[in-house]
Order: structure tokens, then sequence, then C-alpha cells
């Protein structure tokens, strides 16, 4: 029989066998610093316009190229559970904004960095996240006094390209005029007289070929297919679509048909021929030009929708089918009927495309009333064209939290340090144990223009250096660094229009805190074992040999 080994007294003894602990400072709270300190790291050097690409192959061999931190952190996929929770805090960021996904790691990873200077000093990890909270509390009083610009009016198209610029910028720096141009007026031309500005109007269709010049903005829907029938062409067309395949319906139950003779077959298929053929030619009686069909279409049913002149388009993505019926303010049918006027889409133009060697299928609608804007992307590679359509994405979020806030910092570093500099001075105001953990959030907000003047070959202490010449004067608090110059130096921010979203730092403080604080209160690790893990071996000798 194989000796019993007594587990060691504590928690350990109720956990089952192969189950870890880690407690107390050295292997808990410093483990998940280290942790987050190394992950914040890599993400940093992706920070600003000049941060580096990532390279990384995900687990089903797909490459990604990109400095994007909340495609790199999708990718990545983290295990290490205190890294993890700044990766929860970024996502969050990404929901609420849609941008500002690094702020929030690299705060983290800063503050964490700080954190543990403190501890090394005996102080509690209690005090550091009191000191941390009261000094975030602070941050979000200071930032409305510094907002530098406000956008009052979201439809005027100017006004919105001097704000969208630097988000653009910081993913495509050299790309940002051009690709803002394409982004806001796709964004104005569609925004709704009444009700919210919806992300998901704004559609984008990757087209491999040419150069990102040649990419452009369609009032309506574009999709890479081809026409189902030989129409290829239908000018102020009403449009029916359908969730189902247009083609012969089958019945839902089976049935048995006897036929005695040859006449009884040809009546039997002319019939069938005849019901498709009345539901195709009341569908055209109705006014339709356009047919859109969820399945797909029969050989038959094309014969019919050619010989009456009506478009067939078949889409396979439900997704594309909704989007392209809120496009066209159209009803999806889910069988084939005579749709009513009610039910009908309408669409300025419906034709074929061909852009390099690919063939697209064209809804454009010029009118106010259109709903939709794709953006055509044109490129040489796919991931070129894959890390343009990010930084869209991050401009379209932009746009929809400008329109339910148009307030706006100054960028390029100068709300970081300008935040520095008050809580400086409200960190001498403070007669406890917080004072230091307040300066040390202060000085961990240095680590973005650091960031900045480092991705661009500068010496970052030089430039925070600067910075804080800058801005202890009273008209100051704009300054920011300039990446452009070719030693380092400073710039007005409000000036050259380098804007950062008011909504994008409120909420990035408030998760990075968020997330620092949480980690630093963890003081135990406990991993179970995993179930269906592989079992454990027999010792030699034991009595299961029998």
């Amino acid at each position: 029989m194989a000796l019993s080994v007594p587990k060691a007294p504590g928690v350990a003894q109720m956990l089952k066998d192969g189950a870890r602990m880690y407690s107390g400072l050295e292997e808990a709270v410093y483990r998940n610093i280290s942790a987050c300190k190394e992950f914040a790291q890599t993400m940093r050097s992706a920070y600003g316009p000049n941060g580096m690409n990532k390279m990384i192959i995900n687990h089903i061999e797909k490459q990604f190229v990109t400095s994007d931190a909340g495609t790199i952190m999708r990718e990545l996929d983290v295990e290490h559970p205190a890294a993890k929770l700044i990766v929860m805090a970024s996502q969050m960021q990404d929901a609420e904004v849609g941008d500002g996904t690094n702020f929030v790691v690299v705060l983290a990873g800063a503050l964490l960095e700080s954190a543990e200077e403190l501890l090394r000093l005996g102080i509690t990890t209690a005090e550091i996240a009191d000191g941390y909270e009261k000094a975030l509390e602070k941050a979000l009083e200071i930032l409305p006094k510094l907002v530098c610009h406000k956008i009052e009016d979201y439809r005027d198209v100017n006004k919105v390209k001097d704000v969208l610029r630097t988000t653009i910028m910081s993913k495509q720096y050299g790309q940002e005029d051009f690709l803002n141009d394409l982004v806001s007026k796709a964004c104005v031309s569609i925004l709704p007289d009444e009700g919210t500005f919806n992300v998901d109007n704004i559609r984008i269709c990757k087209i491999l070929g040419s150069g990102l010049p040649k990419s452009e903005v369609v009032r309506g829907m574009v999709f890479k297919r081809f026409v189902e029938g030989d129409v290829t062409f239908a000018e102020k067309a009403k449009i029916a679509i359908f969730s189902c395949p247009v083609d012969i319906i089958q019945t839902e139950t089976k049935g048995t048909v006897l036929i005695k003779s040859a006449d009884e077959l040809m009546k039997f298929s002319s019939g069938e021929e005849s019901l498709l053929e009345n539901q195709i030619k009341a569908i055209a009686d109705a006014g339709v030009k356009v047919i859109v069909a969820g399945g797909k279409v029969g050989d038959m049913a094309l014969h019919f929708l050619n010989k009456y002149g009506l478009m067939a388009v078949r889409l396979n993505s439900k997704f594309d089918l909704r989007r392209l019926s809120r496009s066209v303010n159209a009803t999806v049918l889910p069988r084939i009927t005579t749709p009513s006027q009610e039910e009908l889409g309408y669409c300025d133009k419906v034709c074929i495309e061909e852009l390099g060697d690919t063939t697209i299928v064209a809804f454009r609608n010029e009118g106010k009333d259109s709903r939709i804007a794709t953006v055509v992307i044109r490129g040489a590679t796919d991931n070129f064209m894959d890390d343009i359509e990010r930084a869209l994405d991050d401009a379209v979020n932009s746009f929809k939290c400008l329109t339910r806030d148009g307030r706006y910092l100054p960028g390029a570093g100068a709300t970081e340090i300008e935040l520095a500099t008050q809580l400086s001075a409200y960190a001498d105001t403070l007669p406890g144990l917080e004072q230091y953990s307040v300066r040390k959030f202060a000085n961990a907000l240095e680590v973005f223009p650091k960031a900045l003047a480092e991705n661009s070959g500068f010496n970052g202490t030089e430039a925070v250096n600067l910075l804080y010449l800058a801005h202890n004067s009273e008209s100051g608090k704009n300054i920011g660094f300039d990446i452009e110059a070719e030693t380092a130096s400073t710039i007005d921010a409000a000036k050259a229009k380098l804007f950062d979203l008011y909504q994008g730092k409120f909420w990035g403080l408030k998760y990075a805190v968020g997330a620092a604080t949480t980690i630093l209160k963890v003081d135990q690790i406990i991993m179970a074992k995993r179930a269906g893990g592989p079992k454990p071996r027999q010792a030699a000798g034991s009595d299961d040999e029998s």
C-alpha cells in the first residue's frame, strides 16, 4: 500500500493535489507587479505616431503587423491573471471610447512600477491604493479646466477634420490628412437629424491593388461579389430583399405524386415553373428592379429574372442583409412573396464596377437620406489595409464620442505634464502617507511624453524637463512635445491642432487606476488544479497491481 504523505497545514490542506498558492509581498504582489511591468513596457514602444509595430502570429497561424494596442492584446491571448486585469481595463476603454487602449496599459504599468518603489520603502499596499484613488479624484477635478477646444457643430466637416486628425496620426503617421478627409466626409454624410450616431453605419471594404490614394467614400454599400443574372445595372431602383433562397419552394413535409402518363409529367413540371414565373412576374409588376437574396438563386428562377429584366444579388451574410436593408430602407422578407410598397427599398444606382481585378456590386445612394457610407480602401497588402482599417475604426469611434461630448484637451503629452505639475503641488498639501502615492502618481504620468520622445528618437528625460520648464509659466499649459523637430523641442498643441478627446483621457485615467489598485490589493494567488489534467502516476509496488 502506497504511503500517504501529509499536506502542509493551512489553506494548502484544503485544496486538491497539484494546487498552487502564493502569498505575501514577495510571492504575490511583486510577482504581479513584475508581470504587469513587462507587459506595459512591451506596449509602451508602440505608443504614439512613431510607435513601433509588433508582429504577432496567433493560434491559427494568422499574422498581424500593427501598433494598435487593442489588436495586439486581443491576439496575444494573455494568460497571467494580473496582466489579464489590465487587458480587461483596456477592453473596457475600447468599449466606452473606442480609442486610448494603449493609454490604459501604459499608465497602469507605470503606476504599478511606482508602487513597487513605495512598497520597498515600507508603505503598505492599502495606503498606496488610497493615495492613487485620491490622486485620481484630484486629476478628474483638474481635467475640465485643461479643455482647450470644443466642437459645437459636429456637422461641419472642416471642424471635424481638425479634431479627428490626431487620432488617425497616432496610427498612420504621414497618411493622416488623406484618411482624415475620407472618414470625416463619411461620418458627417450619414449623421441622422435625430437620434445617435451608429458606428456600425460606417462600413469598410478592402480591395487589394493600386495604392491608398485611390481609396474613396461610397454613399451606400459595397460588396465584393458578382451579380447572379445577366442584368448588371439598375438606376432609381426599387429593391426587394429576401432572407431565403430564390428558387422553387420545397414543401415542409415529403409527399408522393403518382404520375400515370407523359402528359401528367409535363403538366406537373410546367405547374412548378408557372408558379415560380408568376411569383417573379408579380414582383417585377410591383416596380422592383433589384432582388437581393440571402440564399442561392436557382437556375429556373434565374431564367425568369433575366426574362423580366430583374437584377439579382446574393449575400451570404445575414448581417450584410440587415445592413443593406437599413441602407436602402427596406424590410427583409422571410419567403418569396410580392412585397408591398412599404416593404420595398430604394437606391439611386445599383451597378457592377471593377477595381483592379476585383468585381464589386455597389449600392449607391446620393440623396440626403443615405444611412450607411462605405470607405473603399485600396492597398498593396492585406496587412497594410488591415492597419488602415484599425486607424479608421478609431477615428469613427472618436467621432461618435465627440457627438456626445465635444470637449478636447491638448495632445502631445501636454495634458499629462500639466496634470503631473498640479498633482505634485497638491501632494505637498497632504499631511499623511498618501502624499507619497500622489507624488508617484504624478511621476507616472511623465511616462507618456517620455514614450513619445523615445519612440521618436529623442532623450525622454530631456523632453520631460523641457515640458516641465514650459508648464511652470502661466501660459504654458498647452505646451507639448514636438516629434517633428530635429532636436528636442516643444510646441503649442492647441495652435498645432493636436487634440486629445476629453472622454478618452477621463475614462482612461479611471480604468488604469482601477486596474492598478485592484492588482495592488491582491495578497494571495491560489491556483486550483485544472480538471481533466493527466492522472498522477502510480507508485511502483502499489496494491493496484492485483
